[in-house]
């Protein structure tokens, strides 16, 4: 097979309308990929990317998307929409909030993965990247950082259990799947006081994705390399 009819990588990427989504987008598609970019108001867009519409806060808009993309070789999936939920700390948390932080934090990356499995099946590169954080590690989550985030938190520690038990249930398929932290990113989640530009941690993410394989799958990686602790 000859580079000119050689099928081209392809990525999904979940939260894609803006931020570290859509800088994501942005170099895999430079990079030559092709990008099926999900939002959940997606629109016709003349970037040569797939813009699908996928609200992952409801199982019915997950499930029509695995029903869409019937046939599609997938190589990279990153499951990168997220929210934030409350930051007043214990006083303010209220239920609902929590539930759906949860939801779409730690659930959703779950069943997109289950919906798209048979698409990663017949891929190549087979990676599965849950953005992940810092502030849901056990072990450093707090040692500089003491946002009042019970929702947020709890839910990348529960997407990092999820990673684990992945990389554990799809070894036999030859799926990789791990966590990364995008670092403090200067987005609308992250803030005005943020350090790491959207640039630098989308391309420091992709290459750790790029270079991922079966040794590494069930690990946590900072946009820059760093192992992080659970």
């Amino acid at each position: 097979m000859t580079s000119s009819t050689a099928r081209r990588h392809t990525v999904l990427i979940t939260g894609a309308s803006r931020g570290l989504g859509a800088e994501l987008a942005r170099i895999y598609a430079g990079d030559g990929w092709r990008v099926i970019a999900c939002t959940r108001g997606a629109a016709l867009r003349s970037d040569g990317m797939d813009w699908l519409q996928l609200d992952v806060a409801d199982p019915a808009s997950i499930e029509a998307l695995g029903h869409d993309l019937q046939g599609v070789a997938i190589d990279v999936l990153i499951n990168n929409a997220a929210v934030r939920g409350d930051t007043g700390g214990l006083a303010t948390l209220e239920v609902d909030d929590f539930l759906e932080v949860m939801r779409i934090n730690a659930l959703a990356p779950l069943l997109v993965t289950r919906a798209l499995l048979p698409n990663l099946r017949a891929g190549e590169h087979r990676v599965v990247a849950n953005i992940s954080s810092r502030a849901g590690s056990l072990a450093e989550g707090t040692l500089d950082d003491d946002d009042g985030d019970y929702a947020y938190r709890c839910s990348k520690a529960a997407l990092n259990m999820a990673t684990v038990k992945l990389a554990q249930d799809l070894k036999g398929d030859g799926i990789s799947v791990v966590s990364l932290h995008p670092g403090w990113v200067q987005t609308d989640m992250g803030g005005r006081e943020a350090v790491v530009s959207v640039a630098t941690s989308a391309a420091g993410l992709k290459a750790i994705i790029d270079s991922t394989g079966l040794a590494d799958s069930g690990s946590f990686r900072a946009y820059d390399g760093r192992w992080v602790s659970w």
